[in-house]
């Protein structure tokens, strides 16, 4: 979730947080939190199979006197505690790492190796940051269930698994989240970024995050000799035909107001210098907000697939498969405007306006925008927290280095001034939904 440097250079000096019981408990806490950040650092688990970092985190929610299941959603945890009468604040985090191996040279780097559903071993990172987002939570939770004269209402704080494979605030949903357990009238979220200062708060109103679909393209050929062509019917180029045409889908097809990209991420085709294959495969993935942008995105990629070959000559019995991975679909996140502004004027007074920057929405994905589709009575809210060193940020703002973005092998969060700032802003989003009349 890459943001626009530039925007954010106004943000380079992040300022210190006024003296308060609340600032000065979080950092009270620090100690232990970072402790338990560098062991889910070292520990991650790949999506699904969060089955020793839910145990964990879902004993140091009992701990505080929360109500915990666990198994919610298969590996999922939901940890309520009743305050009296008031709104119901879902408090969302995620748990899953990434098929990466770590290159970050830290003592606790992780050396974990697993197995992802799909069924492709390799090493387990959190690339993305979601070890700091659990610690938050629980640094949350802790400061929350010691304040509970200040707040009435509920607390329905979730531990999700699979957000990097987009399915886990689903399976959550589709195990009776909303039935189960008390029915959020708020939702609040954060996600750190590699492209802010450590400790600097980004947010935006409406839609913030993208639709997110994956689709497969079977390219179907004549194989033969590649030195009689005539005699073959090619999928490298009746492919390639798609690839080139596929692009005019945002720049001739959609609105200039609409966003939407289509990305070929994946084009293979062939084993041999002097063999024509007869297939060829294209992997995409395709953006968007609006669903009406959305279907003409997915209207067009068929569309202009069949089209391509028929122009190629292709026989109805060779036309090429599209096939849209519904299962994998993520949901655009919007932020409502009520709780985006009103979370937002609360960062500013808390945190100084310096360190809380209005940012545009990213073409990424993250699947917390299912808990408001799923009931669009609920307000939402997800924001962002900088991870960068100050020091780092100087350099890139120099030229000096590059930044490891989110997913990289080398992205190491500045993790106290990161974790800091998340659970002080999640405690204060949440007194802001719950804070006694």
């Amino acid at each position: 979730m890459k943001m626009i440097a530039a925007l954010l250079a106004s943000a380079i000096i992040a300022g210190p947080v006024a003296a308060s019981p609340l600032s000065d408990a979080v950092k009270k806490d620090m100690p232990w939190l970072l402790t338990l950040y560098r062991d889910l650092h070292a520990n991650p688990e790949l999506s699904m199979a969060e089955v020793k970092t839910s145990a964990k985190l879902a004993a140091e929610a009992k701990k505080l006197g929360y109500d915990v299941t666990t198994g919610v959603g298969k590996t999922g945890v939901v940890a309520v505690m009743k305050n009296g009468p008031g709104p119901v604040l879902l408090m969302r985090a995620d748990m899953d790492g990434l098929p990466v191996i770590e290159q970050t040279g830290l003592p606790f780097a992780s050396k974990v190796r697993g197995t992802s559903l799909a069924g492709v071993e390799s090493g387990v990172m959190h690339a993305c940051g979601h070890d700091t987002h659990m610690t938050a939570w629980i640094g949350a939770a802790r400061q929350l269930a010691a304040m509970k004269d200040q707040w009435s209402g509920t607390l329905v704080m979730i531990l999700q698994p699979g957000e990097e494979i987009g399915v886990g605030a689903k399976a959550m949903l589709d195990d009776g989240l909303y039935a189960r357990f008390p029915k959020p009238t708020h939702a609040l979220a954060f996600h750190n970024t590699g492209q802010m200062v450590a400790g600097n708060i980004g947010y935006a109103p409406g839609y913030v995050l993208a639709n997110v679909d994956s689709v497969d393209i079977t390219v179907k050929g004549v194989g033969g000799h590649g030195a009689y062509p005539h005699a073959a019917k090619d999928p490298v180029v009746l492919a390639s035909r798609i690839v080139g045409a596929l692009q005019t889908l945002v720049s001739r097809e959609l609105d200039p107001q609409d966003a939407g990209v289509v990305t070929v991420g994946s084009f293979h085709a062939g084993a041999k210098h002097n063999i024509i294959p007869d297939e060829a495969k294209l992997l995409l993935t395709v953006r968007s907000y609006k669903d009406d942008v959305r279907k003409t995105l997915l209207d067009g990629i068929r569309r202009i697939a069949k089209g391509e070959a028929i122009a190629a000559g292709m026989p109805e019995d060779r036309m090429p498969d599209v096939t849209i991975r519904e299962a994998e679909y993520t949901p655009a996140t919007f932020n409502t405007n009520g709780l985006t502004e009103s979370t937002a004027a609360l960062f500013k007074a808390r945190f100084g306006e310096g360190r809380v920057q209005h940012l545009p929405p990213t073409m990424g994905g993250e699947d917390f925008g299912r808990y408001y589709l799923a009931d669009k009575s609920i307000e939402s809210f997800i924001f962002w927290v900088g991870t960068v060193p100050k020091d780092r940020w100087e350099k890139a703002e120099r030229g000096e280095i590059e930044l490891a973005s989110i997913h990289s092998p080398f992205y190491a969060p500045d993790a106290e001034p990161t974790i800091e700032t998340a659970t002080e802003a999640m405690v204060i989003g949440a007194l802001g939904v719950l804070r006694k009349k």
